[in-house]
């Protein structure tokens, strides 16, 4: 499916490079707690900041894993109603959800720019022992969702470009995952994992 969405095969690899670099930064966190856990518990010694950075992992994260959440189709949908109505209407419905998540990529993309930018200005610093100049994290963040807000709009752009081709190519790229698409994509996952042996 992804080699035949022009937007998903341009953005994809970014938005799963993206991706796996959230997961290793949240791997990193769970290494930091678990440290955390046993330095107090044997050690009787804290490592400061851990939550600090723990809360600046957790919104990284999320920015980074929105674009590839968005392109693989994994956003909660409301599928009890999609199912109900016909495919012309699925495929309106499918536009309006995409638009809907640009201009909401878009106007978090602003806000997070808004914030960084006050940050850098006046040399805003964290409340906390650290100190962490707030910009670094900040920075992160608006590069995740400035790539959202990129991703988001090319969606939204192509599949008001496919309402005009007929409503079935934009269901398929943009709508909800039918059952046989899952039930491949997890094959596949299962064939995969056979090959590598993991």
């Amino acid at each position: 499916m992804t080699s035949e969405n022009p937007v998903a095969r341009a953005l994809l690899p970014a938005a799963r490079w993206l991706a796996l670099l959230a997961g290793y930064l949240l791997l990193g966190l769970a290494l930091l707690v678990t440290a955390e856990i046993l330095l107090r518990r044997f050690v009787n010694v804290s490592l400061q900041g851990g939550d600090e950075f723990g809360g600046y992992v957790l919104a990284v994260l999320a920015a980074f894993g929105f674009s590839y959440a968005l392109l693989e189709r994994a956003h909660t949908r409301v599928e009890i109603l999609i199912e109900r109505v016909g495919r012309g209407p699925q495929a309106i419905l499918n536009l309006v959800s995409a638009w809907c998540i640009a201009l909401m990529a878009c106007f978090m993309a602003w806000r997070s720019y808004a914030a960084l930018s006050e940050s850098i200005e006046f040399q805003a610093l964290s409340g906390t022992p650290l100190m962490t100049p707030l910009w670094q994290p900040q920075l992160l963040w608006f590069v995740g969702l400035l790539f959202f807000a990129i991703t988001a709009t090319a969606v939204a752009l192509h599949a008001s470009w496919l309402i005009g081709q007929g409503h079935s190519r934009l269901n398929r790229f943009y709508g909800v995952k039918t059952l046989d698409e899952i039930i491949e994509e997890e094959t596949v996952s299962s064939l995969e994992m056979k090959v590598t042996g993991k």
